[in-house]
């Protein structure tokens, strides 16, 4: 495919005028096929769960934040409703529930905890480490574009020691208007690396990504670490590992066991 940038709709001065929102009811919200082992020409990588085990630790807050505050909210639930959101679709979502807004400062309330909880136990995904210098030894260029704030985005990746691999590769929710499950945030992080949407592949580990990644035209891979594997079958593949991930990415990575 050509690149974005010979294709006028990627220029400036056409986004302005028609932005990537008007773009989305023209795709088609199919999974699109996965390139062969090592024909991506772009990895996109989802944050939280997919490079950072943060999901157990950010419902975990946010679960007991809601009860807190009036929103009576179980661990379980908040992975099945709100991961891979935003704060506001979460702030939404109460809102169609219940008639009520969240507290006002919730959302400080909600980064401080999530702060203090990162520094003491986040860790990267078991593996991702040798997917992301696998990928970089065969010059297979890749990003992360997550729903997350960029300050905690780059916290985590400083936590776990994986932000040396995304230097100048760091795309948020803050760079859009709208977040997950709208396709902007993919398009965005495209046309940036310069890379045309059909040919990029997204790794993904909630609903609203595998819908943003499909919304973009973008094939995707389910992470299935956390997130059920039948929740994400609307990926173009699903994988349950990083040792699976890195065998459909055709990489020579030597994935080390899970310890015990």
């Amino acid at each position: 495919m050509a690149e974005v940038t010979d294709d006028p709709r990627y220029r400036e001065e056409h986004l302005r005028v028609r932005p990537y929102a008007a773009w989305a009811p023209e795709r088609t919200p199919v999974p699109s096929p996965l390139p062969g082992p090592g024909e991506a020409r772009l990895v996109v990588f989802d944050n939280d769960g997919v490079l950072v085990d943060s999901e157990p630790i950010a419902n975990r807050v946010l679960a007991a934040l809601l009860t807190e505050s009036g929103f009576p909210t179980s661990y379980e639930q908040s992975i099945r409703r709100y991961m891979g959101g935003t704060l506001d679709r979460v702030r939404d979502l109460a809102r169609a529930d219940t008639g009520r807004e969240l507290p006002d400062g919730f959302a400080a309330v909600y980064r401080s905890r999530l702060k203090e909880a990162f520094g003491r136990e986040l860790r990267p995904v078991h593996g991702m480490a040798e997917v992301l210098s696998a990928l970089a030894g065969r010059g297979t260029p890749f990003c992360v574009a997550s729903s997350s704030p960029r300050d905690r985005l780059l916290l985590g990746l400083r936590v776990t020691g994986l932000d040396g691999f995304f230097t100048g590769r760091v795309f948020t929710a803050d760079d859009v208007h709208r977040g997950k499950p709208a396709p902007d945030l993919f398009l965005h992080a495209a046309v940036r690396m310069g890379v045309d949407p059909g040919d990029a592949v997204v790794v993904e580990d909630s609903v609203p990504g595998i819908d943003a990644a499909r919304a973009a035209g973008m094939a995707s891979v389910g992470f299935a670490a956390l997130t059920p594997a039948e929740r994400l079958a609307g990926a173009s593949r699903v994988v349950r590992d990083t040792a699976q991930l890195a065998a459909l990415l055709g990489l020579d990575a030597a994935v080390p066991s899970p310890s015990r």
